[in-house]
């Protein structure tokens, strides 16, 4: 605790912590992202296209944790690359569908298995069970609902 400002130190900061260890899991991703000139960003929307099928951009932005206007450009430049498509929804016209191409799913799948070997690194150097604990502890502080009055 920092007696002057009453906060506590920033070694047991919580939004201190969590952004160092974003960056330290994401540097080995980011290695393997630029070899394939693929951003963070974009690889998170191929991700939950490829887990979860054809979505609208609404929920491909929840679940991949992008504002929509970061989103309307993001899948702009994956249309470019050809790593996704486009399409009218069959009950709204008005409405867009988003789908990972063949591309897109062979970029995916050409570094799942680099992706892996980075996750088992992290895994094995905290341990199974701490790295499982780690990830419901994470999903739980999702959960929580921190409005401020």
């Amino acid at each position: 605790m920092n007696t002057r400002t009453g906060l506590p130190s920033t070694s047991r900061s919580l939004p201190i912590a969590l952004l160092r260890a974003r960056e330290k899991v994401m540097g080995p991703f980011r290695a393997m992202l630029a070899d394939v000139d693929v951003t963070e960003q974009q690889w998170r929307v191929l991700r939950v296209l490829h887990e979860g099928g054809p979505l609208d951009p609404t929920r491909i932005a929840e679940q991949a944790c992008l504002l929509l206007p970061s989103l309307t450009r993001i899948l702009q430049k994956l249309e470019e690359k050809g790593l996704i498509r486009r399409a009218a929804d069959d009950q709204d016209r008005r409405k867009q569908v988003i789908s990972i191409t063949a591309d897109g799913i062979d970029l995916i799948e050409a570094n799942l298995e680099r992706s892996i070997a980075i996750m088992d690194r992290l895994r094995a150097q905290l341990g199974a069970r701490r790295f499982e604990e780690l990830l419901d502890l994470l999903n739980a502080l999702d959960r929580i609902d921190l409005d401020v009055p």
